[in-house]
């Protein structure tokens, strides 16, 4: 009876939507699900999927860089992202596969499974310390804001600390605790109007807002002599330092969507390889050119002075700029929302590799979204500043999604007898491992070096 069918899914394992032993003796194919999403909803959600809290460390990746270097930086990540959603889509057709996951199960086994598993894990624990980092950052700067507090002391309602503990418990565990959870809009595309507006409002060289109108004062006086072009205005089109190191690892966390790919693949109406390859493309290249434009003008806002986290360098303008609260009030609500969505896939994937042929059950359901967040409150606490989150798992986690795995899939599952290993399409799917390989390897090296080194600049942030 239906009834009775429909008990007996309820009590099927948490591991049958991510893994299924008898999916090897199935046939099951993308043009065997009908999606009923459109193309152009599929854009917009591919879109949403990329684009998240990276896009505030772009300027500061800018400055590090200059204009010509970032630009050139950009352009390889967004187009090696497009190249391995390639591979991904390649690899899902042949074995008709839904999920990042079951593609490392089919390509290595366990191994491969559990791999791939932990890198989405760590992408989305990256993920969600770095939107409450916003929140510890920004929320305090809101009240403040409300409160007309020229120079907040002690109070515990303007420590980030406080707030994060206290927004985790009040918002963020509730909605984490529900059995399924909806989408959440994003702000940043709000985010990057801001940074283009302020741009043309903001005088260069700009001094720290100190009390009410004498920080007016002195914003307005500090414009240039004599006609002059100050130094300090003036943008660099090729800078390196020691903090260029963490360019590549911002880049790679801002484009990291991959996971998401073969979902939205799947809900795509009339689905084809090569018309997902057209969704995915249109959703990077409007995520490029809203990627360099925040960039571009945050830079060109703040120069050298730009911080790790964009919209915190605002504050030190006039703190109490109504356009700017009202972007941050837009942006705390969309992270503080997106926190318990993307917790969902974590705790999902934990369940999957810890507890795989488990039943449904509320008390583990509570307990791992319970340790979950406190661990990555401990994590915002104590983590000195945002860029440590953006460059560590943007050098690890990130070039394993976006380089590594879907090329490792890609050698492993597209069968010999269609292309053989000395094939232009595997040596370049191997080139391509080798890149993400390198990238990594490089990445790490320079901010271990960074932080031996006791960079004031990278524990300040500025």
């Amino acid at each position: 009876s239906p009834r009775k069918n429909e008990n007996r899914e309820s009590n099927l394992p948490e591991s049958q939507e991510f893994l299924s032993g008898r999916e090897e003796k199935k046939t099951t194919r993308f043009t065997d699900f009908e999606g009923k999403t459109s193309f152009g909803m599929s854009v917009f959600n591919l879109g949403n999927a990329i684009m998240g809290s990276g896009i505030l460390g772009l300027a500061y990746a800018m400055a590090n860089t200059g204009v010509i270097l970032f630009l050139l930086l950009l352009t390889a990540v967004a187009v090696l992202s497009s190249y391995s959603i390639h591979l991904l889509l390649k690899s899902s057709g042949i074995v008709g596969i839904r999920a990042y996951e079951q593609l490392g199960y089919r390509a290595f086994g366990t191994p491969g499974k559990m791999a791939a598993g932990i890198a989405i894990t760590l992408q989305n624990i990256g993920a969600m310390s770095s939107y409450l980092y916003i929140v510890k950052n920004e929320f305090p700067l809101v009240i403040q804001a409300f409160l007309k507090v020229d120079n907040p002391t002690s109070e515990w309602y303007l420590n980030g600390n406080y707030l994060v503990i206290i927004l985790s418990v009040t918002v963020i565990l509730p909605l984490a605790l529900m059995k399924q959870l909806g989408k959440c809009p994003n702000a940043s595309g709000f985010c990057t109007a801001q940074v283009i507006y302020k741009k043309f409002n903001v005088p260069c060289p700009f001094v720290d807002f100190a009390f009410n109108s004498t920080g007016s004062e002195l914003n307005v006086s500090s414009s240039g002599h004599g006609g002059e072009e100050n130094p300090a205005c003036i943008p660099k089109m090729a800078n390196l330092n020691i903090r260029t190191a963490y360019t590549i690892p911002i880049l790679a966390f801002a484009f990291v969507c991959h996971p998401e790919v073969l979902p939205i693949y799947t809900e795509l109406r009339n689905a084809t390889k090569k018309k997902m390859q057209h969704v995915s493309n249109i959703s990077i290249a409007v995520m490029y050119i809203m990627y360099f434009l925040a960039a571009l003008f945050g830079y060109l806002t703040f120069y050298g002075k730009v911080e790790a986290e964009l919209l915190h360098t605002y504050s030190r303008i006039d703190p109490y700029d109504t356009l700017i609260l009202c972007v941050r009030v837009a942006v705390l609500t969309a992270v503080t929302l997106t926190v318990p969505i993307v917790l969902f896939p974590v705790r999902r994937a934990i369940q999957q590799m810890m507890f795989p042929n488990k039943t449904f059950y509320w008390p583990r359901h509570i307990a791992i979204a319970m340790c979950l967040l406190t661990f990555i409150n401990m994590l915002v606490i104590f983590a000195p500043n945002i860029l440590g989150i953006f460059g560590v798992i943007g050098a690890t986690s990130a070039p394993c999604l976006i380089f590594i795995f879907p090329a490792v899939f890609y050698i492993r599952i597209v069968p010999k007898e269609e292309e053989p290993l000395c094939s232009v399409p595997k040596i370049l799917a191997a080139c391509f491992a080798g890149i993400g390989f390198l990238f990594m390897i490089m990445s790490l090296s320079f901010i271990i070096v960074d932080w031996t080194s006791g960079s004031k600049t990278t524990s300040s942030g500025h």
